[in-house]
């Protein structure tokens, strides 16, 4: 992850584009990404979705990328490691979604008993 948000870093050094990535400026840059990634399965069936073509499976494998770029340099301006901010949420969600009580359910955790 480091040695990502370094190359990121320098990138935009070598563009002059740190004013414009304001962590504001940035989040809102990683929505429309997340977007146009969502875009791509607009209207597709379930089956469809997990089938692409190997045109969209490209489309989408740039627009992951650019979903990486823009939250990765998200998390640099923020002084947080994401691969770190992702365990930890991982074993939130692990107490907040017990494998006994939820296998199989799609339900939010406020929608059963998690004690």
């Amino acid at each position: 992850m480091q040695t990502l948000a370094d190359r990121i870093k320098a990138f935009c050094a070598e563009r002059d584009w740190e004013r414009f990535h304001a962590p504001k400026n940035l989040a809102m840059a990683l929505t429309v990404e997340a977007a146009e990634l969502l875009e791509i399965f607009q209207w597709m069936s379930e089956d469809e979705s997990r089938n692409l073509t190997p045109e969209k499976l490209e489309r989408a494998r740039e627009e992951i990328g650019d979903v990486m770029i823009l939250l990765t340099n998200l998390a640099s301006h923020l002084g947080i490691d994401p691969a770190e901010a992702a365990q930890a949420k991982m074993d939130l969600n692990a107490v907040k979604y017990p494998a006994d009580k939820v296998r199989g359910k799609s339900l939010k955790y406020d929608e059963y008993d998690a004690r």
